[in-house]
């Protein structure tokens, strides 16, 4: 049995999580290895293709589903794959009842309203193109929205969660639908940076510890799971979840289709979601 851990050629042997999950695939008598989506490769060979660094993708958003779609078997499917590729996702979530960040899709000019608020592409990975801004930066805020909108890309805006200065985000991450560990994400937006580049290790953003969840994120976390469309059989997901402005959790986004996992931040998390694979081959 054979699978592919797909990945891009930023990161060819993948990262962590990959290697992590192909040694404990072969340990379970299964070939598995990182294959660049968008190389010249017989994707047939392959019993099952396995999503995973393929971080790329937001540059050619279009071309790399046309991709999955030609696989002979992907996890996670194509029709999540499409949903959820596009942050507007959260407005399926939204009219569901799930409690997530406010946001303002288009808009024609920066809030008026909001302190402090963040201006992002709807199709982006690691906080690429995305920027905190405050009430006295209207001009180059106007600019990012701008610059975005003048691109052909769905700009979102959202007022910055004061909470996450302190408490960070929670990324609640499950494996074949059952809870699997949590982990926290420190701060990645500073003030006064404008807008920055993809998140990179070591750049001192979004450092990645363990943590543990609570009962009220964890229940936020399974109604958003319960709200994606048509209750795919998901390999894996992550729910990434921010303090509100009260102080309860919402959702920040849900991620299903190349999420970094925190393998190593629970052990046995990587023998699970092995097991999880294949079960499914």
């Amino acid at each position: 049995m054979r699978v592919a851990l797909a990945t891009c050629a930023r990161l060819p042997d993948g990262n962590d999580d990959v290697r992590a999950l192909a040694g404990a695939l072969a340990d379970l008598g299964v070939h598995a290895e990182p294959v660049i989506w968008d190389a010249d490769v017989d994707w047939s060979r392959h019993d099952l293709v396995v999503i995973r660094t393929t971080w790329d993708y937001t540059h050619r958003p279009d071309e790399f589903l046309a991709w999955a779609d030609r696989l002979p078997r992907v996890l996670n499917p194509v029709p999540v794959l499409r949903w959820n590729t596009d942050k507007r996702y959260l407005r399926d979530l939204a009219d569901a009842g799930v409690p997530v960040v406010p946001t303002r899709w288009d808009p024609g000019d920066v809030p008026s309203d909001w302190p402090e608020y963040v201006i992002k592409p709807a199709v982006s990975a690691g906080s690429r193109d995305t920027a905190r801004w405050s009430a006295a930066e209207h001009a180059p805020a106007r600019a990012h929205l701008r610059g975005l909108r003048d691109a052909g890309r769905t700009v979102m805006v959202q007022p910055y969660l004061s909470h996450i200065d302190t408490a960070g985000e929670t990324a609640l991450v499950f494996i074949d639908g059952e809870f699997s560990h949590a982990a926290r994400k420190a701060p990645i937006l500073a003030p006064g940076t404008g807008v920055q580049g993809l998140v990179q290790p070591g750049d001192g953003r979004g450092e990645i510890t363990a943590a543990t969840a609570t009962g009220a994120q964890l229940d936020v976390a399974h109604r958003a799971l319960a709200a994606v469309p048509d209750a795919p059989d998901l390999l894996y997901a992550r729910v990434d979840v921010v303090p509100g402005p009260d102080g309860d959790p919402v959702v920040l986004e849900l991620e299903l289709a190349e999420p970094n996992l925190f393998l190593r931040h629970e052990p046995g998390a990587v023998t699970v979601l092995a097991e999880a694979v294949l079960a499914r081959l």
